[in-house]
């Protein structure tokens, strides 16, 4: 039995006239594909679930439609669909979808969706991202010289974490004149020796 959502169903409702077919019929392609599919809302807009991963999603917009495919990139792109989406400046995977007819063929579409399911079926997960590589924040002899005059600064700047020293760092450096560079120096250092981050007010 087709399991549906009704915030899916309000989401389509909700959605301009032109776009209400098109969420409909892709709805109902990817319950065709994959009939044990679940649906839920995520982020604000539908999302296809199937083996407890997402699957696939859509959204409407004001003048158009978006269809996105999880792993897209694991799926086998014979007919080039999912690559040349990517010249468009469209969220998802089949770029700008405005009627049922900018849509591929069915038979293509349920082909995707069913690669996209066996995937889910079979555990297959995307690739890890490659880790950035965190570069150390150059601090300003001048900066330094000072806080290392304070023994609780510099024990606190030294734990401190990259992005936390880069905001200390970047006020320190945007100041326009000398003697606002000279306050905020001294502000950092007993900021730092009392343990807090350039942003401790703002945290609750």
């Amino acid at each position: 039995m087709k399991k549906v959502n009704k915030q899916m169903d309000a989401y389509i409702q909700k959605s301009a006239e032109f776009a209400k077919p098109i969420l409909v019929h892709f709805r109902e392609l990817v319950h065709l594909a994959c009939p044990e599919v679940e649906e839920t809302i995520k982020w604000g807009m539908p999302y296809f679930e199937y083996k407890g991963s997402s699957m696939c999603h859509m959204a409407s917009f004001k003048k158009h439609c978006a269809f996105g495919f999880h792993k897209a990139e694991l799926l086998s792109d014979s007919k080039n669909l999912l690559a040349k989406a990517k010249t468009q400046e469209a969220m998802g995977h089949l770029g700008k979808i405005t009627s049922l007819k900018d849509l591929p063929k069915d038979s293509v579409l349920v082909k995707y969706i069913k690669e996209a399911a066996k995937l889910n079926q079979e555990g297959i997960k995307l690739p890890a991202k490659p880790k950035s590589i965190i570069r150390e924040v150059e601090v300003p002899d001048y900066f330094l010289k000072e806080i290392k005059k304070n023994k609780k600064a510099l024990t606190v700047f030294e734990k401190f974490s990259n992005s936390n020293k880069k905001e200390y760092v970047q006020w320190i450096s945007e100041a326009k004149t000398e003697t606002t560079r000279k306050t905020r120096i001294s502000t950092a250092v007993e900021w730092m020796s009392e343990g807090k981050i350039r942003s401790w007010k703002y945290i609750k």
